[in-house]
């Protein structure tokens, strides 16, 4: 954590930074770009190694940008051309790694307090709230090790947000929590926020934790921003291969764009090395094009007996290549020319009786078909 107390004020964050990993004439990586971050949760979203974490080095000073310049609340902490570069004490931001960095030796309590600066009164005073506010104060005498992984992101965010930060860096800071205790901590952040009204850049790479943010998202794909919008229209219709992928979007396929039926607002296009022909929506294609779709396995119906009278254009006849159980979800490969992950329940899965080569019939929305890049 890196973070000074302040008297509190809304502010907003802005970043225009390039910075290049390797030798400058073939760098083996290059972030380059400019955002602004507004009072709020932004999400910061993408594969591994698309640059998210260099972007929070590079705002909390740990790293300096090549060129860019860096202002909170219109304050300038980096200027490449006016040569300002503000040290990472002084920045006035709080900044929560994934290895949470407790100190061992400590108890809670003197966690949560050691970056005040207040007299010892005052200091206990905001201590005590923070720690009632994240749910944590019947634990202050406790060491790290003796508090749950839920307990210890709790006491980590009351460390960050004690010193009143201007801003909030977070860096996957909810890794290895089930669903509903990150929904539970998340919920103690927004309520922290909806009084201090800082810009919060959260770092994530898991669609679960987007959706229960639900806030704005920014989209960064090798070092450049993509996309950004609201959680559905950023990720719920990807335009890259590697944000639909870590969007989850579990099946991505090749294919070649037969024809265009613009009347309808569709085209029909053979899957790569396939008989296999869907219908997707019209988009910027010509006939022989080259794409490629992205689909849900969420979002893909199965069933046992040719289904008839159905708005869904695409239905499609297959076989159950394998059945894999993952925990409260069942993945069925199968085989329809072109091989489709599809997710059913335990329940589906007993009840239509399903098994390896069982013919079935798989049936794809129109609009459940997205194009991407790349």
């Amino acid at each position: 954590m890196v973070a000074v107390g302040r008297e509190m004020s809304s502010a907003k964050l802005a970043a225009r930074v390039r910075k290049m990993h390797g030798g400058d004439a073939a760098p083996s990586f290059l972030l380059d770009l400019d955002v602004e971050v507004p009072p709020g949760i932004t999400i910061l979203f993408g594969p591994s190694g698309a640059g998210k974490s260099t972007l929070l080095d590079c705002i909390a000073g740990l790293i300096q940008p090549d060129a860019g310049r860096i202002a909170i609340d219109g304050e300038v902490v980096f200027d490449s051309e006016k040569k300002v570069s503000v040290r990472s004490q002084r920045r006035q931001i709080a900044y929560v790694f994934q290895s949470l960095a407790l100190f061992p030796h400590m108890t809670v309590e003197a966690n949560v307090g050691y970056g005040l600066l207040d007299a010892p009164q005052q200091a206990r005073a905001r201590v005590a709230e923070i720690l009632q506010m994240f749910r944590v104060e019947e634990l202050r005498g406790r060491k790290p090790r003796e508090i749950s992984g839920g307990e210890k992101q709790r006491v980590a965010l009351a460390r960050s947000l004690v010193t009143l930060p201007r801003v909030l860096l977070l860096d996957e800071p909810l890794t290895g929590l089930d669903a509903e205790l990150k929904a539970s901590i998340i919920d103690d952040l927004r309520a922290w926020n909806a009084a201090h009204k800082i810009p919060i850049f959260y770092v994530t790479h898991s669609r679960e934790e987007v959706d229960a943010l639900g806030e704005r998202v920014i989209a960064l794909e090798h070092g450049r921003i993509v996309s950004e919008g609201t959680p559905h229209e950023v990720l719920d219709a990807p335009r890259r291969r590697r944000l639909a992928q870590a969007a989850g979007f579990e099946n991505l396929l090749s294919g070649t764009v037969l024809d265009l039926r613009e009347p309808d607002g569709v085209m029909r296009v053979r899957l790569a090395d396939s008989p296999c022909e869907i219908e997707v929506p019209l988009g910027h294609a010509a006939p022989s094009d080259r794409v490629r779709i992205a689909i849900r396995a969420g979002d893909i119906l199965l069933a046992t007996e040719a289904p008839r009278a159905l708005s869904a254009r695409n239905v499609l006849e297959g076989r159950i290549v394998s059945l894999e159980r993952r925990g409260t979800l069942v993945v069925a490969r199968v085989d329809c020319g072109a091989v489709f992950t599809v997710h059913v329940t335990p329940g589906a899965e007993r009840t239509l009786e399903l098994g390896a080569e069982k013919k079935v019939w798989l049936v794809l929305k129109t609009h459940s078909c997205h194009f991407v890049e790349g």
